[in-house]
């Protein structure tokens, strides 16, 4: 038997994050990944028939990812991790030239939706100018630790001005905000997808400060330089020279727990391989793999398995991916008009009305694949690296149903029919993709093939998590485990997207997870903290 001080399960980043942040704590942590290399959904492969050709296959937009506590604190800028954020960031092209668009400076942002309504165009420099403080004093120093109990957190909130005006503003729906706050129907749809159908159901209260959090947010949609798997790789060359170990390749069979307390794992590898955890266990798997799957039925009280058994997924959250080789890249018909989205970032497609989410959400509902509007980027345009010289790869994303009539199954014999959908309303925007010898290759991904290759994603949502149904904050998975712990079974943690602050990739999950086992370990964290209701007391 091997003995570490501490196991990880899982290598997404999330996972990577606390381990590299507990082994500059001077503490032995092994990560266990099943698949052959580690990073999760921060993968970045070469194209087996165009060589040299690059695919982020999943993880690719990473909002304000250089802004987060722990990219700094882990150096990872000098382990190879490089970021880019392009100056005309997002920009939603409409089918008659014209085109909404958000620029990392605030005042060209303004000037394009002042095209569409200048009052909507005022209404957001407001939101922007005195919602900012709200997002620096209260929104990031929340996201940055373990949650408060509900009612102590509005008790602080309630003591200032600005803590009312949020809970008043959180009260409402991303699609009540929108409502009330702007006018034209662009401007709404835009906004509404820029933030709440690729993140929570607009629908759900609880949210409404959602939009103008993000309007006021510094930082916007940034890429890593040689694709997603380098901020992977960073984070691995931290762990190793500290002296972590990250073993690739390995299937878990349990969780060991040792009078009421997480002992090890073992490994099914023929051999009954068991690794002993002297100090913890901490799991980046979802709920019902850490707490259903790995865990004997009797190590955890059944309330707690219960609880872990009733997580939910998000109706919204799977994506369908189309993948392409390129032998120049997506050129614009509207770039006619307006010359600057040649080098757009994030480009949506298909998305003309306000009314379009109801449509969506029902198709969703209803197990069908709804009115395509999609979204992507072409890296290469900004960073050639990952295409031979002159080629580049590009993507575009879907929002559909897991299962389609019922049976996810059903995406087998779809995937490339509906693929073929795609790129032909990408050919419609970028008239160059229907030219003979553009198109060098292509291949799809499925909510389907999500799931199948990154299990801790079930039903395809790569959120890992619904936020509706009081799962969010101090009930994040579920009530008991909103600080990280797993209730009833000493030294077992949770760190991955299904705890607070939820999916994608912001690492905090993960730091904010060290933070737990390092006051239960009775270590001296060497990075700063945030006292968080001190924050929110001077709000």
């Amino acid at each position: 038997m091997q003995r570490f001080d501490g196991i990880v399960l899982g290598t997404g980043h999330n996972a990577l994050v606390l381990q590299a942040y507990l082994c500059r704590c001077g503490l032995n942590v092994l990560s266990l990944e099943r698949a052959a290399s580690p990073g999760g959904g921060l993968a970045t492969v070469e194209n087996p028939r165009r060589p040299g050709f690059l695919h982020n296959t999943h993880s690719f937009f990473h909002r304000a990812l250089t802004a987060m506590p722990w990219y700094r604190d882990l150096e990872l800028e000098r382990r190879g991790a490089r970021y880019i954020e392009p100056e005309l960031n997002v920009a939603m092209i409409l089918r008659d030239g014209r085109s909404l668009q958000w620029w990392t400076d605030f005042e060209k942002t303004y000037e394009s939706f002042a095209r569409f309504s200048k009052r909507d165009a005022d209404a957001m420099r407001r939101w922007r100018d005195e919602f900012r403080p709200i997002v620096d004093s209260v929104l990031i120093p929340e996201a940055r630790t373990p949650p408060l109990e509900p009612q102590r957190r509005r008790e602080l909130l309630e003591r200032s001005a600005a803590g009312r005006w949020l809970l008043e503003v959180s009260a409402l729906s991303p699609l009540e905000f929108v409502r009330r706050e702007f006018e034209d129907d662009v401007v709404r749809a835009g906004l509404l997808f820029f933030n709440g159908l690729r993140e929570v159901d607009l629908r759900l209260e609880g949210f409404g400060h959602s939009i103008p959090a993000l309007v006021a947010g510094e930082h916007m949609a940034q890429m890593c330089v040689g694709g997603s798997a380098r901020l992977a790789e960073a984070l691995v060359a931290d762990i190793r020279e500290h002296g972590g170990e990250v073993w690739c390749g390995v299937e878990l069979r349990a969780i060991l727990v040792q009078d009421g307390r997480a002992a090890g794992v073992e490994l099914a590898d023929g051999r009954r391989l068991e690794i002993e955890a002297t100090g913890f266990v901490a799991s980046g798997l979802n709920p019902q793999q850490t707490v259903l799957a790995l865990l004997d039925a009797n190590a955890a009280p059944a309330d707690v398995r219960e609880r872990a058994a009733g997580f939910r997924y998000n109706l919204l959250a799977p994506l369908f991916a189309l993948n392409v080789a390129l032998a120049e890249p997506p050129r614009y018909a509207a770039a006619e008009l307006d010359p600057e989205l040649e080098r757009a970032f994030m480009v949506i497609l298909g998305l003309e009305r306000f009314g379009q989410f109801e449509d969506i959400v029902a198709a969703h509902e209803h197990g069908r694949i709804p009115e395509t509007v999609m979204w992507g980027a072409c890296p290469t345009l900004f960073d050639p690296s990952q295409a031979p010289p002159g080629g580049h790869t590009a993507f575009i994303w879907e929002k559909v149903p897991y299962a389609i009539d019922g049976n996810a199954a059903n995406w087998d014999r779809l995937t490339d029919e509906h693929g073929e959908r795609m790129l032909a309303l990408w050919r419609e925007y970028a008239p160059n993709l229907a030219r003979d010898g553009v198109v060098l290759d292509r291949f799809c991904r499925s909510p389907l093939d999500t799931e199948r290759t990154l299990p801790n994603m079930r039903s395809g949502d790569l959120l890992i998590g619904s936020f509706a149904g009081g799962q969010v904050g101090y009930s994040r998975p579920f009530p008991g485990a909103g600080h990280y712990r797993l209730p009833g079974v000493d030294g077992l943690y949770l760190c991955g997207g299904s705890t607070h602050p939820g999916g994608n990739i912001t690492g905090l999950c993960g730091s904010n997870a060290a933070g737990a086992i390092a006051d239960d370990l009775g270590l001296e964290p060497w990075w700063e903290r945030i006292d968080v209701e001190a924050a929110l007391r001077s709000a």
